[in-house]
């Protein structure tokens, strides 16, 4: 069964109201150019929430070769697939943006299980991998912004101005830098910014800014079916985070270099580690995590078994396939996963 080895999946490209994508051309080595599906959602159990869409598997990622989507895999499967674990409880991401998003923020657990019926809200990370001219990402209130100043800007983007980011922080980033983005805090990717994204299970995020580039939000875009007054409580004032964050050491070798980016003095939702392989080897032991190669070439292999893998190529490590497989060459990619039950 699939569950025995490494789980690859389908292309998902996953449509959205802003553009980007042309930057996946150089990572994937394929044709993307920029237009309405600027993210590739991977190892997705997660339904997409767009505007009229009447496809309940929007989102939703296909293994590889077959027809599964996995959140049935994982109904099906669930013992094989995640061990002790009850869900995937992550969602990983490609983002490419060629404009700048929506002024933001996302709903902490307190606030999803109250108004969306979930367990999960929205902490999200950000891993940079490449950038146009100028790219940006937006982080954080500035100093002594006050609900009013973020209420007048809020009326003041109906008539299209750019005004709403000129509250926030501005930060350019670098392929490499690891920004992470907690509940209730304020944000936007930037122009030009091509990041991996590691997140909570959910697509929940309120934009109260009314124009994203040149399409017009409606009112549910902007606040998921919540008045503005309580969509608003999304947003903590004074929230701030270092940025970019420093890399801890796991473990270090001439081949190996293992660090945390993200671990539980971060969050208790899930954990993202950084591998640099120089010619080395590397074994998969951590069930249900992601992997994403972002740099070079290897391959997996396990008794019976060999894959080569380049940067662009993602999968998951079901829990049967524990201690069974290594990778090996010389190549960087992201191990993350849910610190879930």
């Amino acid at each position: 069964m699939f569950y025995n080895e490494p789980v690859f999946f389908k292309k998902n490209r996953v449509r959205r109201v802003y553009t980007g994508g042309a930057l996946f051309s150089g990572f994937f080595s394929d044709d993307s150019v920029d237009g309405f599906y600027p993210e590739e959602w991977i190892a997705s159990t997660v339904h997409a929430l767009n505007k009229d869409s009447t496809d309940p598997k929007e989102g939703v990622s296909v293994i590889d070769g077959t027809d599964i989507y996995l959140d049935d895999a994982v109904e099906m499967y669930r013992e094989e697939i995640l061990g002790e674990k009850s869900e995937l409880g992550i969602l990983a991401k490609f983002i490419d943006s060629s404009i700048r998003l929506p002024v933001q923020a996302h709903p902490d657990k307190a606030f999803s299980e109250k108004y969306f019926n979930s367990s999960h809200g929205k902490e999200e990370c950000w891993i940079i991998l490449g950038v146009r001219p100028g790219a940006k990402i937006y982080y954080g209130f500035k100093n002594g912004v006050t609900q009013s100043d973020f209420v007048a800007a809020i009326e003041q983007s109906e008539n299209k101005t750019d005004k709403m980011k000129d509250l926030l922080n501005s930060i350019d980033v670098i392929p490499g830098d690891v920004i992470y983005i907690p509940a209730k805090m304020v944000h936007a990717i930037g122009y030009g910014c091509l990041l991996l994204e590691i997140q909570e299970p959910t697509d929940f995020t309120i934009q109260p800014e009314r124009y994203c580039g040149e399409y017009r939000l409606t009112d549910g875009e902007m606040y998921l079916g919540l008045d503005r007054e309580t969509a608003l409580e999304c947003f903590d004032y004074a929230k701030t985070f270092e940025a970019p964050l420093i890399l801890n050491h796991i473990s270090d070798s001439e081949t190996c270099l293992y660090q945390s980016a993200v671990d539980s003095k971060i969050t208790e939702s899930f954990s993202i580690n950084t591998v640099n392989l120089y010619n080395g080897e590397f074994n998969l032991k951590i069930p249900a995590a992601v992997y994403v190669v972002t740099e070079g070439e290897g391959e997996i292999t396990g008794e019976n078994y060999e894959r080569k893998i380049r940067r662009g190529d993602y999968f998951l490590l079901p829990a049967c396939a524990v201690n069974k497989f290594k990778i090996s060459g010389t190549l960087n990619f992201v191990e993350s996963f849910s610190k879930g039950e």
